[in-house]
């Protein structure tokens, strides 16, 4: 029955604050997003809406409630780390045994915690 993963949501504290770290540091692009009745954005990347935020509600004392995290399949590591590193977000970035996956773990401004794979041939 399920063929893909639609999207994931983010309740934003402080939306423009979202909106940069999603787009500016992680690359995705605002895109259009119905009139939902609420204030939000649809996030895009390559084309296709994989994040939607909304500011509209409080965000749960709970931040990750029982979703861990979300993660996203990446490139560039240099680049990626060079820009965390300039804006001076801390991240976590380990090696997967066996596979080599390279992943980057970090929070966004909400505290939902987010993942970045990079394929094993990316060098650190």
């Amino acid at each position: 029955m399920i063929h893909g993963m639609n999207h994931f949501t983010v309740i934003a504290e402080d939306l423009d604050r979202t909106l940069a770290f999603y787009t500016g540091l992680l690359g995705l692009e605002q895109g259009p997003r119905p009139d939902l009745g609420f204030p939000g954005a649809w996030l895009y990347a390559e084309g296709c809406a994989i994040l939607h935020v909304y500011s509209d509600r409080p965000v749960p004392p709970q931040r990750a409630g029982v979703i861990d995290h979300m993660a996203f399949s990446a490139r560039d590591l240099k680049t990626v780390k060079a820009r965390f590193d300039a804006q001076g977000v801390k991240y976590d970035l380990r090696r997967q045994k066996g596979a080599g996956t390279w992943q980057l773990f970090c929070t966004d401004p909400n505290g939902a915690k987010v993942e970045l794979d990079f394929d094993p041939s990316e060098t650190d």
